[in-house]
Parts: structure tokens; sequence; C-alpha cells
């Protein structure tokens, strides 16, 4: 045997750890690599195909639309966030009052169906809501006819009774029911692709908002005369507790401060394994809470950084003051949230400005109505970049007890319903990761595209011809009816630069598609 060869054998015996007593002769090992070689070959296959199995699933899994990953802010196209897959995301859907928490009258056994609430939403092809979260026990428990909150974050151990008439809450007792049964509902959610911001404070719990005789600061754990604790959140005693929601230095709104961080601390610790987890701080804080809220959004984000294995998003939606909301966007738009929803200050409601990636801005009605919009407030929306979504009365139960008369399920409500899914298949046709909001590419001035590859052009009601601003090239292009929910065109053509024409085939609102055939 050569030395050559017997250097090559010094090398390939290690490897393949075997005697060199077994293989004597060059016959014997060619013999050995012929075998190797195929059994590396069907090693790799084996692998290859456990590849292949595992892409098949993630796509299926996309295609599902369920949570791969936690959300996070694309870095691509911030507008939207991302998962695990790399996609753009629109969030949009319905969400409603008592999705959570139980909401009831006395002697009124009223129960929410989660599970139900859950196949409406899909079949709207709905995927993201809030979870509302209320800290009273009782809207007002002064009123006979008072709505009721259950479960309580906090266990009532007494001794004495609250203001409500059950026993007081001790604030250093958490109610476990309450994190299994929200728990349980985001589980569900995300078994159905649905991502759920889960709402951690309520800022119509702390103060009446000018209706002082539903002041439900009476029925809150913090009021003096509610818990075992000897923890008072209303300072300077007027009844209210917005405090509660500020950054005070005096020591009693300290020790509510430190609850409130140990109470985040255990809904995180609930829920941080989940994916389809977002955080929102408050529903409507009063006025001039902002550095609360930007103190509660970094101690969120430093928790999950530092203790836990898995980062979520953070929210912060608009404060409230009487009258209009005006001149408090920029409090959510300077804050440290990922993610923000103002108010209809900025044309908000009818003419939506362009979303220029600076926060994801969900576009949320509760903040501009209450219950309000169109499907043509859906439409522009999103063509502006924006994430709709739908404060919905839902089964009305909560919204006629507190004085209004829609009926179930009212459909006058549906074409904002039927938009949103509307609109979110269409984000999920396209890729959105690339597209941008374009105002000036169509008259309209309705359009998100990614120039040359997709452009998407609403054109509010109209009857009108509507020009697009197309880079040269052949598409395909379709005509979607927001009306009839149908594709009602559909065609191809070969365009140079420039201002094309287009007129839609049928009456009213319109949607064209256009996409490059070389994509």
């Amino acid at each position: 045997m050569s030395p050559e060869i017997k250097k090559v054998l010094k090398i390939i015996i290690p490897y393949f750890q075997i005697s060199n007593d077994r293989y004597k002769s060059p016959l014997d090992w060619l013999s050995l690599l012929y075998h190797s070689f195929f059994s590396t070959v069907l090693k790799l296959k084996l692998i290859f195909i456990s590849i292949l199995m595992l892409v098949v699933v993630q796509s299926e899994i996309v295609k599902a639309g369920k949570p791969i990953g936690p959300l996070k802010v694309s870095t691509i196209n911030p507008r939207y966030f991302t998962d695990g897959s790399g996609r753009a995301i629109l969030l949009t859907g319905s969400h409603t009052w008592d999705n959570l928490q139980d909401i009831t009258k006395e002697n009124d056994n009223h129960i929410f169906d989660f599970t139900a609430y859950l196949d409406w939403l899909k079949k709207y092809n709905h995927n993201f809501i809030r979870m509302w979260a209320w800290e009273q026990s009782k809207w007002h428990p002064h009123m006979t006819s008072g709505f009721l909150f259950s479960p309580n974050v906090y266990m009532r151990t007494g001794p004495g009774n609250a203001l409500d008439g059950k026993p007081k809450f001790d604030v250093d007792k958490f109610n476990q029911p309450y994190f299994d049964r929200l728990r349980a509902r985001v589980v569900e959610a995300g078994e159905r692709g649905i991502y759920v911001s889960v709402m951690l404070f309520e800022g119509w719990s702390i103060e009446a908002k000018g209706a002082d005789e539903e002041n439900p600061w009476y029925g809150h754990p913090f009021h003096g005369e509610n818990n075992v604790n000897d923890i008072n959140g209303d300072i300077d005693e007027d009844n209210e507790g917005k405090e509660t929601h500020s950054m005070s230095d005096n020591p009693k709104i300290k020790a509510v401060r430190e609850l409130q961080e140990n109470y985040v601390k255990k809904v995180i610790d609930t829920l941080n394994d989940l994916d389809n987890v977002m955080w929102e701080i408050s529903n409507e804080s009063h006025r001039n809470s902002e550095q609360w809220h930007y103190h509660i959004i970094n101690f969120i984000k430093n928790y999950e950084k530092n203790h836990k294995p898995k980062q979520h998003p953070v929210w912060m939606t608009v404060e409230w003051e009487p009258g209009n909301n005006k001149q408090n966007n920029a409090d959510v738009f300077n804050s440290p949230a990922d993610a923000v929803s103002p108010n209809s200050e900025g044309g908000y409601r009818d003419n939506p400005p362009q979303g220029d990636g600076n926060k994801v801005i969900i576009a949320d009605t509760d903040h501009l109505w209450g219950v309000g919009g169109n499907k043509e407030w859906v439409w522009k929306s999103f063509l502006r970049g924006l994430n709709p979504l739908f404060m919905d009365p839902y089964d009305s139960y909560y919204y006629n007890a507190y004085g209004h008369n829609d009926s179930p399920f009212d459909p006058k409500w549906e074409p904002i319903r039927k938009s949103m899914g509307y609109v979110r298949t269409y984000a999920d046709k396209m890729n959105l990761t690339y597209m941008i909001p374009h105002s000036e590419l169509a008259s309209t001035s309705y359009c998100l595209a990614n120039p040359g590859s997709e452009y998407l052009v609403y054109q509010p009601s109209s009857d009108t011809a509507f020009t697009v601003n197309l880079a040269a090239g052949t598409y395909s292009f379709e005509w979607f009816n927001p009306n009839s929910g149908s594709i009602e065109g559909s065609g191809r053509m070969t365009m140079e630069n420039g201002n094309h024409s287009f007129k839609s085939p049928f009456s009213g609102d319109a949607v064209l598609y256009i996409k490059s055939e070389f994509n």
C-alpha cells in the first residue's frame, strides 16, 4: 500500500470510527466508501424530507393564520407587525365590552359565550380583538341597576363588607379564577388564529367622567372602604381615583403603583409563553395620565426582556377628556409603545392621514366614535396604512342596558364587519410587507403600492373614472365590489409609464387591484 493511500486512510479511519484490522486492503476500503456514500445519501434524503415537512407544516400554519411567534414591529414596513414567518400582518376585528369578565345586572344571569364569539369573528375573517378588563366590581354600588363585573382580579376575603355589600378585597391576594379565565380565552383565541390585546387597566373604572350618578370608583378595590389593606387611591378626596393612574410621589399612591406592577407581572407570568398576545395599558384613562402610561410600558418591556423568554408588543390607546378628545394624540405618538390608537384629531374619521411607520397605528372606532363608522372608513384606513378595528355592540346586551336600543347583532353594522374581513383578504393576497401608502399615485388619493409590482386603489362612492400612475409593465387586474363582497371584473393589460384611466364596471365605491405578471 502506497504512503499516499495510508495517509488518506489515516484521515478516513477516525471519521468512520472503525478498526484498521477490519479493513486491510484497498478493496475493503472501496467497499466501505461505497456503502458509506449511499448511507450518507440516505441520511441526507431523510434530513431533506424532514425539512420539507417542517416547511409544509409551517406553510399550513401560516395559511391558517395561526401565530408562529410573538408579534414584533416589521423592520421592513413598520406600519404592521410581523410574526415568525416574516410576513406583515394586518390586525383587524370586532371587540366588545364583556369578552373577558361577565357584565350582568342584579337578578340577571346573562353569560357571555366566548366560543360562540370566536366562531362569529372567524365568520367575518377577523384576526384581532381587545380583551376588555374592568377594575371595579360594580359600576355604582348605590344604584340597584348598576352593572356587576366578575371575576375580579383580587380575592374578596373580608373581614367586613365593601360598598357593594360583598366582602372587602384583599389586594395582596390574587383571585386565580380571573387569571385562569384570561389564559383559557387567550389560548382558545390563538387556536383560531386570533390575536388578543390584553387590556390591563380601565380609565372608566376610576372616575365618573362627568356622570356623577354613575361613578364606578365606589366599586373599585383601591377605594379606601373596599379593601382590608389600608389602600386608598383617592388622596385628594374628590370621590374619584384618577391618582391611581398617575405618577404621584404620595406614599399612598406609590403603594398603589406597587400593587399595579405586581398585577402586571402576574398577567405576564400567566400569558408570556403564548404568541398571540399584545399588552394594552389602559382604555381611555384621563388626560395627563401619559407619564403613568409610559412607566407601565417601560415596566412591561423591562420585565419581559430581563425575566421572560418572549417579548410582546405594547399598545397605548388615547387618553380621554370631556368634549371631542382633541389635542392629546401627541401623547400616544410620543410614547415608548409599539402601537397606538389616536382619536379623531387629524382626520382619522373621514380622511385618515397616511401611516408613516413611526408607530403601528390601530384605528379603533372606540376612540373615534365609540360605536360608529362605516365601510368607507375601513377601506380608507387600510389604504392609508392603518389597522382598522371596530367597537362592536355584538349581542347588544351591555350596549342596550346602558341606554341604547340596538337589535342583537344589528345588521346596520354589517358593512363594517364584512369590510374588515375583505381588507384582511387583500392584505393576505398582497405582499403586504412591501405595500406602502402612496396617495400621490392615484387620483382618489387612496392607494397602497409597491410601484411596479402591486397596487391597491380605493375609490369612495363615485361613478367617475380615476387615474393610477403605473410603472411600465404587464399586469393582471381585478375589480372588487365592497358592497357585494365579490370580484366583478378582471383582465390583463400592458402599460407604459404614467397615469392611466380606470372606471369601475359597477356603481358605488370600488377597489382596483393591479399586480405585475412578472413577480
